[in-house]
C-alpha cells in the first residue's frame, strides 16, 4: 500500500515535472551548450551571414573581464541594493497606512496600488517625460539636469522610478502579514505600557517578517532581471543605465549568440547564490522561530 501510494503521488506531480524540464532544465541546457559554440562568423562574398558552429569551450566567457559586463554587473548590483533597500522600507511604510487607515480605507489602498498596477513600459515613457530637460523634475528642483543622458543622474532617475512602480508590491505582501495578526496581540502591548516604536519593533516586525521576506525575495529577483525600465527610460546602450539583461539582449540582437548565452549563465549563478544566501540567513531563522512556536505550543 505505501508503495501505491509513493507511485501515485509521482504519478501526480509528473505534469509539474514535465513543464520545468521543458520551460527551466532544457532551456538552460540549451543556452550552456550556446555559450560554447560560436554561430555565423562573419560574411561570405554575397553578404549573408556564414551559417553553422564552431565549438571554442569558454572563450565566449572571456567577456567576463571586459569593461562592459563588469559596468553590467556593477549597475545590475547598484540597482538592486538601492531600490530593494529604499522599496523596503516605503513599503512597510504603505502597509502600515493602508492597515490602519479608517476613514477611506478602499480608496488609500487603491491610490497606494495604482504605480504598481501600471504596465512598466507605460511607467517608463511617463518617467521619462517627468525627468526631460524641460520636464516636472526639473521644473521642481529649479535646474536644468540631462536626466537621460549618460551620468550619476541617470542611474538616480532609474531608482526614483522604479521605486515609485514597485514598493506597492512589498506593501501589498506586507498589508497581507499584518492583517492575520491578532488585535488582542497589540492589546496586551498597549496593557504593558509599550510604545509605538516598541510594538512595532517587538511585535509588528517579527510577526510580519515571512511575508516580508517574502516580499524582498521576489523584489531582489525582478531587480537582478531589470530590463524594461532603464530601456524605455533612458534608452538603449546607455553605459551608466546597462544592466546584464540589457546586455544579453544586445548581444543577441547582434547576432552574437554565444557570448549572450554565457553571459545568461553568469546571471542565472548570480541569482542562484543570491537567492541561497538570502534563503540560507533569513529562511533558516523563520524556519527556527516556527519551531519554536510550535514547541511552545
Amino acid at each position: 500500500m505505501r508503495r501505491g501510494s509513493r507511485w501515485f503521488a509521482a504519478l501526480m506531480i509528473s505534469p509539474t515535472l514535465l513543464v520545468l524540464v521543458l520551460v527551466v532544465l532544457y532551456p538552460l541546457l540549451a543556452a550552456a551548450r550556446e555559450s560554447m559554440y560560436v554561430r555565423g562568423e562573419g560574411l561570405d562574398a554575397d553578404g549573408f551571414v556564414v551559417e553553422g558552429e564552431r565549438f571554442v569551450g569558454v572563450a565566449n566567457y572571456a567577456g567576463l573581464v571586459g569593461e562592459r559586463f563588469v559596468n553590467a554587473f556593477a549597475n545590475t548590483t547598484v540597482f538592486t541594493l538601492a531600490t530593494v533597500a529604499v522599496e523596503t522600507v516605503l513599503g512597510v511604510a504603505m502597509a502600515l497606512v493602508m492597515h490602519g487607515v479608517l476613514r477611506g480605507r478602499g480608496l488609500v489602498r487603491a491610490s497606494i496600488l495604482i504605480p504598481w498596477a501600471v504596465p512598466t513600459a507605460i511607467s517608463g515613457l511617463m518617467w521619462r517625460w517627468v525627468f526631460q530637460a524641460d520636464g516636472v523634475a526639473n521644473a521642481i528642483i529649479g535646474q536644468k539636469i540631462l536626466w537621460t543622458t549618460e551620468g550619476v543622474q541617470a542611474k538616480l532617475a532609474v531608482i526614483i522610478a522604479d521605486t515609485w512602480k514597485t514598493a506597492p508590491f512589498i506593501g501589498l505582501l506586507v498589508l497581507a502579514g499584518l492583517q492575520i495578526i491578532p488585535d488582542m496581540v497589540y492589546e496586551a502591548a498597549k496593557v504593558d505600557g509599550a510604545s509605538a516604536w516598541q510594538t512595532f519593533w517587538r511585535i509588528t516586525l517579527p510577526l510580519v517578517k515571512p511575508a516580508l521576506v517574502v516580499a524582498v525575495l521576489f523584489r531582489i529577483l525582478q531587480a537582478l532581471a531589470m530590463f524594461d525600465l532603464p530601456f524605455v527610460m533612458i534608452g538603449r546602450g546607455k553605459f551608466s543605465v546597462e544592466t546584464l539583461s540589457a546586455l544579453i539582449w544586445d548581444e543577441a540582437t547582434q547576432l552574437r549568440y554565444g557570448p549572450a548565452a554565457a553571459y545568461g549563465i553568469v546571471l542565472i549563478a548570480y541569482v542562484s547564490v543570491i537567492v541561497f544566501v538570502f534563503v540560507r540567513l533569513l529562511g533558516a531563522d523563520l524556519l527556527a522561530d516556527a519551531r519554536s512556536r510550535k514547541e511552545r505550543a
